[in-house]
């Protein structure tokens, strides 16, 4: 059987849907769930994905999305970042939906959270008040979420986009991928409106996925937020769901793998999605026919290294400053494991106190985290590695 490049079935790179979604059964049927009670005008509590990069955390949010979005609800997934406001973000997201606010036979409740998220996005309503669908917005109650304060702000946004849903059976999800990125007030207002929604048993779901950082800066954030979300640790898979992972996208173009190809790659992936696809992709174009070989795979592996060196590995080392690269060197001499920040001073000749800026730098750029008091880790699996290969 040939193994034709067209038919590669494999998808390296960030966030882009694998074409075997395996070992993350239970996050799906949770929010499936979740989703249903909602829906069905009970509660359920909103969810919190963390984990290192390249584990599929991103791909969750999507599938999140992809689920809500088929039971009708108004969705918006949105990607914290540096110099973007979640006022912006949010509001930019649910404005593309007002549509769908503003479905057939929409009510005053609909015509009250257009007003609200017109408000909160600071945009003004003409003199007429009709909106393009025919609704009167102009004498609905609501707008007053431009106050300044995003607390406040959010909370009544997500409430009457909440009401609207009501409406009609459905529900309100804000998904928000990055979240470690947001500021300490931004963070506190999401966990305030799902506080809000909780106690009224309002129809709106949050989910928010980020680094392992997340939960501490959520609990910094507002003490009371562990209780707010049920909390999925996103790690890596293990042997057989990453065999599967490599295999079942194969069978469904009539390849196969033979044994000691399967397990080279799932020796170099160590269980992290993303390297798996990356290795998978390579070694598909490695190979000439079926089964794939070791000798393919020995190829694929090396071709994927370069390519995760050069942009996976590369993007985030290139944004260190000499001083930062540095330190990461001395952490890299733990490989895998995390670091003391005394040891780390210490291989530099340094004290602990005068590398806290950089310390902050790297954590700021989400190249490290603080995984424990005084102890650091990278934030991308395999970095050790990579640093300890860099000669500059």
């Amino acid at each position: 059987m040939c193994v034709k490049p067209e038919n590669n079935p494999y998808a390296p790179g960030a966030g882009r849907n694998p074409p075997a979604l395996v070992g993350r059964q239970k996050e799906l049927d949770d929010w499936s769930v979740n989703v249903r009670r909602i829906t069905a005008g009970r509660d359920a509590q909103s969810i919190v994905l963390y984990g290192l990069r390249g584990v599929g955390k991103t791909v969750l949010l999507t599938r999140f999305a992809r689920t809500a979005t088929r039971a009708g609800w108004t969705v918006a997934q949105i990607e914290a970042r540096a110099g973007k406001a979640l006022r912006q973000l949010v509001g930019d997201e649910y404005h593309q939906q007002l549509a769908d606010i503003a479905r057939p036979g929409a009510g005053q409740r609909a015509a009250r959270a257009i007003k609200t998220l017109f408000s909160f996005m600071n945009v003004s309503v003409d003199a007429t008040g009709t909106w393009t669908f025919g609704l009167n917005i102009q004498d609905a109650a609501g707008g007053g979420a431009d106050t300044g304060f995003i607390e406040a702000d959010l909370v009544r946004v997500l409430r009457d986009l909440a009401g609207a849903a009501e409406e009609h059976g459905t529900g309100v999800a804000l998904l928000v991928d990055e979240a470690q990125d947001l500021t300490t007030a931004e963070l506190a207002a999401l966990c305030e409106a799902q506080h809000r929604a909780g106690q009224q048993q309002e129809r709106l779901l949050i989910v928010l996925a980020g680094l392992p950082s997340l939960p501490k800066k959520l609990a910094d954030a507002k003490s009371y937020a562990e209780r707010l979300f049920d909390y999925h640790e996103i790690g890596t898979l293990n042997r057989e769901e990453s065999a599967d992972a490599l295999t079942e996208p194969a069978k469904k173009e009539n390849v196969e793998w033979s044994n000691e190809a399967i397990n080279l790659v799932l020796d170099g992936a160590g269980g992290y999605p993303y390297f798996l696809q990356q290795f998978g992709n390579d070694t598909w174009k490695a190979a000439g026919s079926s089964p794939i070989t070791v000798a393919d795979a020995r190829v694929g592996l090396a071709s994927g290294r370069a390519a995760l060196d050069a942009g996976f590995f590369r993007s985030r080392w290139d944004r260190a400053t000499p001083a930062e690269r540095d330190y990461v060197r001395a952490m890299a001499e733990d490989g895998a494991l995390d670091s003391s920040v005394g040891d780390v001073a210490a291989r530099q000749g340094m004290i602990v106190m005068s590398l806290g800026p950089t310390r902050r730098s790297l954590i700021n750029k989400n190249l490290i985290y603080a995984s424990k008091h005084g102890r650091v880790a990278f934030t991308v699996p395999a970095m050790a590695e990579f640093v300890n290969r860099q000669i500059d």
